[in-house]
């Protein structure tokens, strides 16, 4: 049975998730708005130094659209737009940590491969 979402099939709902979090910067941002929030874009910026600002705005609005970020505009001059993760965005907390628990080991495996070779 597929699942449609924004009228596309998707056929597993581990399809769905990954197309959802799947992003050069996703995971990072995620990863930044639960060691804290809420967060300016400028403060991500700073966290996400390789990031281009482009790039993280139109993440965060994919974010956003999918439900998974919440973005908070005062209204203030000059304009002050803060995100923080929504219910269903804190629910992924498991799923990063693991992620990044990951990459740190395989980053301790990479070097000790090239300490070999």
């Amino acid at each position: 049975m597929a699942i449609n979402y924004k009228g596309k099939d998707y056929y597993t709902a581990k399809d769905l998730a990954l197309s959802v979090i799947g992003g050069r910067w996703k995971i990072a941002i995620i990863w930044c708005l639960l060691q804290q929030s809420p967060l300016r874009l400028s403060e991500l910026q700073k966290k996400l130094p390789d990031a281009n600002q482009r790039m993280l705005i139109r993440q965060l609005r994919e974010l956003e659209n999918d439900k998974i970020v919440n973005r908070f505009v005062y209204p203030v001059v000059p304009p002050k737009v803060e995100y923080q993760l929504s219910e269903i965005g804190y629910l992924l907390e498991p799923v990063v940590t693991s992620i990044c628990d990951w990459g740190d080991q395989f980053s301790e495996f990479v070097s000790e491969k090239a300490g070999r070779s």
